[in-house]
């Protein structure tokens, strides 16, 4: 057992929490759509074949704003093909996935699940095989209370009120080889430009994200950024960051320092942000959708392609990117969270990719059950506990040597504070030491003129770090009280065995 210490200081503000934050994203890919949220047949189906038990799981999930309909889906779908009477909806080849789409759920649909899990949309254009026009045309269709030919078809398909969408993705990683339509930063830039600069003269009220780099190691990465602000900076708000994270090598200390490559991402695009804005002598401020992220086995211990859809033919909804999450995931994957939470100042919206499925927190067997992935519970817990304003929550504690990020912390923390109370969010990384990390509560207790009381306490840990939930087992991995958490005078005392995640909620 080692020692760790922090302070939990009021004072130590990092922003107020958006709660665009805790998004998921749900994509036309494998089975997210059909066989997950969405079998009709299925017992616990509603009259429009949504599964109920799922719409219960998202709901506890707690996502807010949800990304559809992708993804690399959206770089060649015709989102003209999700509307009018299903019957008449045509089928499609899916290029991204190698995939057969039958257009049964579109825009309509999608808006009534969403209405029943309690979240707002988030909608993405194509700018990969289409442009300014289609992006116009799907806003119209969306968003606009006048009399026109598009809102008149919207109404003559069920919705006669706008759906009023305030968030839109100006396509869908363009710095991606692999993206149809991909393009260089300048083509992209410019495009995204004359493309915000329309949506504008529709909708003013539109919130824009342009897209940054698919991820930090892309050769591109930084100048892709730099040159695409230098187009849009007066046109957006948001600029995209997508990354995912997997152990490699077996070597689950390096994975364990995932959230330190995360929060340099953050910096490093903040930093160009406001170089931009620095060059155009501009007191504005471009946020960041994180609207893609996850731990994701995307590639084999040999660096290849772990799913190659394009070997199956062209099917339905078939098995892709299902990886099954175990214990050790799940503690990075709540690290990840944290390490959101402690850039609440410029992350005001983030996904996570995806939701039911496909490299998902929830799996469901077609005509079968649905269950929580180990990546449910820290979510979830996160999301419901975390409100108000971010707290920084720095801790002296040991450090282990990631051969990419140097010295890290074996312990690292994140609060929020709201007028009821404080939570506290906290991650051992450590694969060999347990921590017993004892917190000042001294500040607060002053804040409040009282002293702190726990309330609850969650830990996630297994002494198997690859335990995982499964079809046969689905409750082996969960979440407990924290044995031996306390309150010492202003005192709180966690003991965190190695590789674990912990969430306090002190009132």
């Amino acid at each position: 057992m080692t020692d760790a210490t922090a302070r939990l200081d009021p004072y130590h503000v990092v922003a107020d929490i958006d709660r665009r934050i805790f998004g998921g994203f749900v994509e036309h890919l494998g089975r997210h759509i059909y066989d997950g949220i969405f079998e009709p047949g299925h017992p616990a189906a509603d009259a429009d074949g949504f599964r109920t038990d799922v719409v219960e799981l998202v709901k506890e999930l707690g996502v807010s704003t949800i990304r559809y309909p992708g993804g690399n889906f959206v770089s060649g779908y015709r989102w003209e093909d999700g509307i009018g009477p299903v019957d008449q909806r045509p089928r499609r080849l899916d290029l991204a996935w190698h995939s057969t789409e039958t257009n049964e759920v579109g825009l309509h649909e999608f808006q009534q699940w969403l209405d029943l899990v309690g979240s707002d949309l988030m909608l993405a254009v194509n700018l990969g095989t289409r442009g300014t026009q289609e992006a116009l045309d799907v806003l119209e269709y969306a968003n606009s209370a006048a009399t026109t030919a598009w809102t008149e078809q919207r109404a003559a398909n069920g919705h006669p009120e706008p759906f009023a969408v305030t968030m839109w993705c100006l396509g869908n990683e363009m710095d991606g080889p692999w993206q149809i339509g991909h393009k260089n930063a300048d083509d992209y830039g410019k495009l995204a430009s004359q493309t915000a600069k329309a949506m504008r003269l529709l909708d003013p009220g539109v919130e824009l994200v342009v897209c940054g780099s698919s991820g930090r190691s892309m050769p591109t990465f930084g100048s892709w950024e730099r040159t695409v602000l230098e187009h849009t900076f007066d046109d957006i708000d948001f600029i995209s960051c997508h990354s995912y994270y997997q152990e490699m090598g077996g070597d689950a200390q390096e994975f364990l320092a995932s959230g330190v490559d995360m929060a340099k991402f953050i910096e490093s695009v903040v930093a160009i942000a406001d170089s931009v804005a620095a060059s155009k002598q501009s007191e504005k401020r471009i946020m960041i959708s994180f609207d893609e992220w996850n731990v994701w086995y995307l590639h084999d211990e040999d660096g290849g392609q772990n799913d190659k859809p394009e070997e199956r033919g062209w099917p339905v909804a078939p098995r892709l990117l299902e990886d099954r999450y175990h214990a050790l995931d799940a503690v990075v994957f709540g690290d990840l969270l944290i390490t959101l939470l402690q850039h609440a100042d410029r992350v005001r919206s983030a996904s996570l990719a995806q939701l039911v499925n496909v490299i998902a927190p929830i799996m469901t067997e077609p005509g079968g059950p649905a269950w929580k992935q180990t990546t449910f519970f820290p979510f979830s817990i996160t999301s419901r506990l975390a409100s108000g304003t971010a707290l920084r929550v720095p801790v002296d504690a040991g450090t282990f040597t990631s051969e990419k990020l140097g010295e890290v912390a074996n312990v690292n923390a994140v609060a929020t504070l709201d007028d009821e109370g404080v939570s506290l969010f906290v991650v051992n990384r450590s694969t060999t030491d347990a921590s017993e990390l004892r917190v000042d509560l001294g500040p607060l207790a002053a804040r409040f003129g009282r002293d702190l009381a726990i309330v609850e306490t969650h830990l996630l840990h297994e002494d198997d770090r690859y335990a995982a939930n499964t079809l046969d087992d689905p409750e082996r991995v969960g979440v407990r009280p924290i044995d031996g958490a306390v309150v010492d005078g202003s005192t709180l005392v966690l003991p965190l065995p190695a590789v674990s995640w912990a969430a306090v909620r002190l009132t």
